[in-house]
């Protein structure tokens, strides 16, 4: 391993932060540009006024998530089981009272990670040095320059480095990177059409004083197709004191306020659980707009649309140049597995590069 190579990663999300965990262990120098003020992308984990940590973004994973499950055990990060016994809801028509079912204790089970998502972005952070992480530094323009690869930011900064990887939606890549030279017209012609993971979603929290929904022997858990809650799931905390839901609002609702929201939410969800529902501690939401994760390009109605297509796993600018993230996986596209899978085949690939030109 030639310990003098050095990366330039562009995006501070799970896939972007991996890379860099994964780098410093092969003892290879890197750089991370990010454009916000925060790490950790499309996790983002907040604490109500109980301080209890309430998602709006990532949260769930499988046993299949091999990738994840890995680094989580790398890290000594604890998971629990999604809550899921007693009666869940199914609303399917908006003149017919909701279905009621039970989930079978056979059904995949899936998990949460304790204390938050957030705890693994945490964990990564605290292995990497502050100094090689820039926020509030926005890449705008790639260039190859001999063997190098120099990427300007937004304030004219100019970064260099042996490799650079893109960790971004394949979308924003399209709407806010300029490359000199071009990229092959195939990847370009290819990059407006990769469905973004959450681009559009909007994601609420609920806070509660107690789990008043468990002692009515319900999980919690609702689907429907007429309500402005699409999906909602128990959002207790794996010490079992800390309560809440979370779920996902029709698309149409970013048309309303926040506080049309909260009541609109509110006011639909107390056919299911009655007057409970108005002791509500917090209420949060998020709406993942567009600007943030597709750049101004439209939304790609199709999930997963051309997410792990084989140009999104090629090298570029002669084997300089590589792309991250969870929209470049064709297993498991959009799951927080995929990013870090990214992550894995990225680091691995520059190894293999290296021992070549030793």
């Amino acid at each position: 391993m030639n310990t003098n190579t050095s990366v330039l990663i562009v995006g501070a999300g799970l896939s972007g932060l991996s890379l860099g965990y994964f780098l410093k262990k092969q003892q290879i120098s890197f750089q991370i540009l990010e454009a916000s003020n925060r790490v950790g992308g499309r996790i983002q984990t907040i604490n109500g006024k109980l301080n209890t940590p309430m998602e709006l973004g990532a949260t769930w994973f499988a046993k299949e998530h091999l990738h994840l499950n890995r680094l989580l055990n790398e890290l000594g990060i604890e998971k629990f089981k999604q809550y899921r016994k007693g009666t869940s809801f199914f609303h399917t028509e908006i003149n017919q009272k909701p279905q009621e079912f039970e989930v079978h204790p056979n059904e995949p089970v899936t998990y949460r990670i304790a204390g938050g998502t957030e705890r693994l972005i945490e964990a990564i952070y605290k292995q990497l040095d502050p100094n090689s992480i820039h926020l509030n530094c926005k890449a705008e323009k790639m260039e190859e320059k001999g063997n190098q690869l120099h990427i300007t930011s937004s304030e004219n900064m100019v970064f260099e480095a042996d490799y650079a990887v893109i960790c971004m939606p394949p979308q924003l890549i399209y709407s806010s990177l300029n490359f000199v030279p071009s990229l092959p017209d195939s990847l370009l012609n290819l990059l407006p059409d990769v469905q973004t993971w959450m681009a559009g979603s909007i994601k609420f929290v609920l806070e509660f004083n107690e789990a008043f929904w468990r002692e009515n022997k319900h999980s919690g858990m609702l689907f429907s197709h007429v309500g402005i809650v699409t999906e909602m799931y128990d959002h207790t905390d794996i010490e079992e004191n800390k309560f809440g839901f979370t779920g996902f609002l029709h698309p149409n609702a970013s048309q309303l306020s926040k506080d049309q929201r909260k009541k609109e939410v509110i006011y639909y969800l107390n056919q299911f659980f009655g007057k409970n529902i108005n002791s509500f501690v917090s209420y949060e939401d998020k709406i993942w707009n567009a600007p943030t994760l597709v750049g101004n390009l439209p939304l790609v109605p199709q999930a997963h649309l051309n997410n792990g297509d084989a140009l999104l796993k090629k090298a570029y600018y002669n084997g300089k140049l590589f792309f991250g993230g969870t929209e470049t996986s064709e297993k498991f596209p959009g799951y927080m597995d995929s990013a870090v899978a990214s992550a894995y085949r990225i680091v691995n690939k520059i190894k293999e590069n290296d021992f070549e030109k030793a």
